[in-house]
């Protein structure tokens, strides 16, 4: 494996995380450019992983108290005082399995950890279903607190949450 780097994602980095988030639908929901500039501005971590010196990867995590406009959040925020709500963790497929969603997930802990947050938040789809993410986030610790449609019930997510407390 070779040396991944994980940094803030900078203005330069936007067109091409957008692309690799919009070639991600339905994981993700599709961004233009205005709304991941906005969603990176709101976020608490908004980090990229280098892999062979190239972004792949990024992962946004929002706080509370934010105004974030998704539903999924808004269920985190009316239940947790104290959470970091990952809103997105995007890999380039053609690199998936070489560890970059792990190693972005252990920064994002060991930042959430320093600030003194509680939990970790988020959801992966049912409908579409998405068993990789599933997978990966209860092997991470995540545990299901809830479901919920959204989109007029196009999809159907599983809400998760993972303590960081000890």
């Amino acid at each position: 494996m070779t040396a991944k780097t994980i940094r803030a994602i900078i203005a330069a980095d936007l067109e091409h995380l957008r692309r690799l988030n919009n070639d991600a639908v339905p994981a993700v929901n599709a961004l233009d450019p205005p709304a991941l500039a906005d969603l990176v501005r709101m976020a608490h971590s908004a980090r990229v992983v280098e892999h062979q010196g190239r972004a792949a990867g990024f992962l946004l995590a929002l706080g509370p108290g934010t105004g974030y406009d998704s539903l999924n959040y808004r269920w985190f925020e009316q239940r947790y005082d104290g959470f970091l709500y990952i809103d997105r963790v995007v890999i380039d497929p053609a690199i998936r399995g070489a560890g970059l969603g792990t190693a972005l997930y252990q920064d994002l802990i060991r930042q959430a950890q320093a600030s003194g947050v509680p939990r970790l938040t988020c959801e992966v789809n049912l409908r579409p279903p998405n068993p990789r993410s599933m997978r990966f986030h209860l092997g991470l610790g995540f545990a299901p607190v809830g479901t919920q449609d959204t989109e007029g019930a196009r999809k159907r997510v599983q809400l998760l949450s993972r303590s960081l407390l000890s």
